[in-house]
């Protein structure tokens, strides 16, 4: 199965003028595939999941690095240590597209990693499939509403419904998969392995046991304002190992933090973040849940359906024109709105997410309320919702099809 992947083009134009370019993203969402496709004869292909080049990288990275022109290193995150090597070999030779390396764990957040390489490296994230790869469509969703054209709902195949979309996920290996019960195998296994491997490396953690009880809590609350004190109450854990640990997760790409919007920069830092899951299929293993059961279970479903949402438009945003900030808005009166974007004008686009096939007059409140407070800054506000058709609710408010994401 081959899938056109969508930042290749980013790829491509970062090789041409920036001697290293690092690809990081979670474990088999496609890196080593996709670094194969964008290089040619011309470079060597090393991969520290070799043991045996992996102890030649520690012991000698200025050897291991030295008389090659250019080469693509798989997993970089197993010997950072090359890095340092990768820079005093870049200062000497500044062609562009020297290096390309790929890492399942974010060594760029390091701060030696992120001060050796500085000017000397772009860093691109390549995450699961997006429902547009997988279907073909060309259409960047992010650019498109910015531009108010908002595209066209997709119809689905007749053999799949919303459900199975969401539960499906977006890792090559699992949508090549046939059924749910097989999708989950391949997750269940990979969370497993995973912690026992990359869990190790990053955070050089030995109580292993206690990370999936973590992370099925970590599941059930999903979307959810992340409490560290709450999550060791139910964990056995103090809240500051719960924080770690958590930061470990979000570190090899399982989770991510959306922070809060604010007008002031400074407290969007300080301020409560969400915990949404990359990957909707990994979600759907942990807890146990698939299509059927999701018919019956609503509550549970619009949980699933935001995080889903909020993955697609993180994947989205690494292929976009435009750069963009993903953020949620709570206010003091508890007025929310599941997702704003941000672009560089401070322009924003606010979208609220419903498992619903139809839109409700008090689904608009906090859109309308977003609204007026920003003004002219407020761009469109979305409801998202389970339907198909695409309906005006007003001056810059939308009715919106979750499957106009890869319309």
């Amino acid at each position: 199965m081959h899938i056109k992947r969508h930042i290749s083009q980013h790829i491509r134009e970062a090789l041409s003028d920036t001697p290293v370019v690092m690809l990081t993203g979670p474990r088999q969402a496609g890196k080593t595939t996709l670094a194969r496709q964008l290089t040619d004869d011309g470079y060597e292909y090393l991969t520290l999941d070799d043991e045996l080049l992996l102890l030649a990288a520690k012991e000698d990275p200025v050897g291991f690095i030295r008389g090659h022109d250019r080469m693509v290193i798989d997993e970089i995150q197993r010997a950072p240590q090359l890095l340092l090597a990768i820079k005093k070999s870049v200062d000497e030779d500044r062609r562009p597209g020297r290096f390309l390396l790929t890492g399942s764990a974010n060594v760029v957040t390091l701060p030696k990693v992120a001060d050796s390489l500085a000017g000397r490296m772009e860093t691109l994230r390549l995450l699961p499939l997006s429902q547009s790869e997988i279907v073909g469509s060309h259409t960047n969703w992010l650019d498109a509403i910015f531009r108010l054209d908002i595209p066209e709902a997709s119809p689905l195949p007749d053999s799949e419904s919303l459900q199975d979309i969401v539960c499906r996920g977006g890792f090559p290996e699992a949508v090549a998969r046939t059924t749910h019960k097989r999708r989950q195998a391949w997750a269940s296994q990979y969370i497993d392995a995973i912690i026992q491997r990359d869990v190790r490396d990053i955070g050089g953690i030995d109580k292993l046991d206690q990370l999936p009880r973590l992370l099925k809590v970590l599941g059930h609350t999903a979307g959810q304002m992340c409490n560290y004190s709450r999550l060791a109450g139910k964990t056995g854990l103090d809240g500051k190992t719960a924080a770690k640990y958590v930061g470990i997760f979000e570190q090899i790409f399982l989770l991510i933090r959306i922070p809060p919007w604010s007008r002031n920069n400074l407290s969007r830092l300080v301020k409560t973040p969400k915990l949404q899951f990359i990957d909707t299929g990994l979600l759907t293993a942990l807890l146990n849940l698939s299509p059927d059961n999701l018919t019956n279970d609503r509550q549970r479903y619009g949980h699933l359906l935001e995080n889903f949402v909020v993955s697609e438009i993180l994947k989205h945003n690494t292929f976009a024109e435009r750069d963009y900030d993903i953020m949620y808005y709570r206010d003091k009166d508890q007025h929310e709105v599941d997702l704003l974007i941000e672009d560089r004008l401070g322009n924003i686009a606010a979208i609220e997410i419903k498992a619903a096939a139809t839109v409700r007059s008090h689904d608009l409140d906090g859109l309308k309320k977003l609204k007026e407070q920003l003004g002219n800054q407020f761009r469109i506000g979305i409801v998202m919702y389970d339907g198909d058709q695409l309906v005006s609710l007003g001056d810059r408010l939308w009715a919106v099809p979750v499957a106009s994401l890869w319309g």
